[in-house]
């Protein structure tokens, strides 16, 4: 079965699905829709699909059951929902929405329509990703220690003049809610749920409402600690870096491909070259279509076989829980203890 893919949103991120939906045997780009008509028309007619003046157009669309949330982060849960209404399973882009209410609502309405929810977390299907949370669940690594989280990225002022809710509370966040949170899932998914968050934000080197520089301090329920880091003010811009410590030996990966693995053994083997697009750390558009293209082929697998999808939009939730903590503690100056 082929299914019909509408895309909400013709930036950036837009054209990423485009990309991956071609990549994708069983789907294909049925229409897209913008706020900027003239956009959409253009994006359309070089992509070979129809462009609708409104959601309200693309969504009454038959033959469109996917429809990718691309539109500016503090919107998705208004998008997704109207999406999931008219029955129309879903590919949200991240973050799942910057509020836990906001992602909260999505999630139901997901729920109550009976449609899929999967929120873009595509660096779960690179493959130094999957090696390494092989060994973590066979028990390679032993029992978890550490697990560090590094985002060290360059943004010029420019990036964030490009558009008006770039950098903003309402529509955006900060280096750690748009760049890093790709790592702070993973960071999750290796090492389990967080029950402490200790953190420091600041704006360094941008003209922004929010920060371009976080650290933070984890604690996980297993009792392992943690670090994130995350900054768009890092010239010129490194590969995202992901380290999990055990007590059997540790795993670094960056840019999704694994470059060290060290055993308890003594036995050190160095990893391939860092694979994925290591130029997204100074280049928005420099991503990796075929990990995008694996979560959406994951995501119509799900729908067929009735399963969830192996992202779920409480796996969205979880990781943008972990970033609210981050910027309470920052704020507050004080830890912040997440529910069980």
């Amino acid at each position: 079965m082929t299914h019909g893919f509408g895309i909400v949103g013709t930036g950036v991120i837009g054209a990423i699905h485009a990309d991956a939906i071609a990549m994708v045997p069983d789907a294909r780009l049925a229409a897209v829709t913008d706020v900027a008509v003239s956009a959409a028309a253009a994006f359309a007619a070089a992509r070979g699909c129809a462009a609708e003046p409104d959601l309200d157009a693309l969504l009454a669309r038959p033959d469109v059951d996917v429809v990718s949330v691309c539109v500016p982060s503090g919107l998705h849960a208004e998008v997704g929902i109207r999406a999931a209404r008219a029955g129309k399973h879903l590919a949200v882009e991240k973050p799942i929405d910057v509020t836990l209410d906001a992602a909260d609502r999505l999630i139901e309405a997901a729920r109550a329509a009976g449609v899929a929810l999967t929120v873009i977390s595509q660096h779960r299907f690179d493959p130094g990703l999957i090696e390494a949370k092989t060994l973590i669940d066979e028990g390679a690594l032993g029992r978890l220690v550490l697990g560090e989280a590094s985002t060290k990225w360059y943004r010029t002022q420019a990036y964030y003049d490009s558009a008006a809710w770039r950098g903003t509370h309402a529509m955006d966040g900060g280096s750690l809610m748009n760049q890093g949170i790709h790592y702070v899932d993973l960071l999750r998914w290796c090492m389990g749920p967080v029950r402490e968050v200790t953190a420091l934000c600041a704006t360094q080197t941008h003209q922004i409402e929010v920060e371009d520089t976080s650290l933070a301090a984890l604690r996980f329920i297993s009792g392992a600690l943690g670090t994130i880091v995350a900054s768009t003010s890092v010239f010129p811009g490194f590969a995202q870096r992901l380290e999990i410590t055990g007590t059997g030996g540790t795993v670094t990966i960056e840019d999704g491909a694994i470059v060290r693995r060290a055993f308890g053994s003594g036995a050190d083997e160095p990893g391939g070259p860092p694979g994925g697009a290591a130029a997204a750390g100074s280049n928005p558009a420099a991503v990796d279509v075929a990990s995008h293209a694996a979560q959406l082929a994951d995501l119509l697998t799900a729908i067929g076989a009735r399963r969830d999808p192996a992202v779920t939009g409480e796996d969205g939730r979880a990781a943008l829980e972990i970033v609210r903590a981050v910027y309470e503690s920052a704020r507050d100056g004080r830890p912040v203890i997440l529910a069980p």
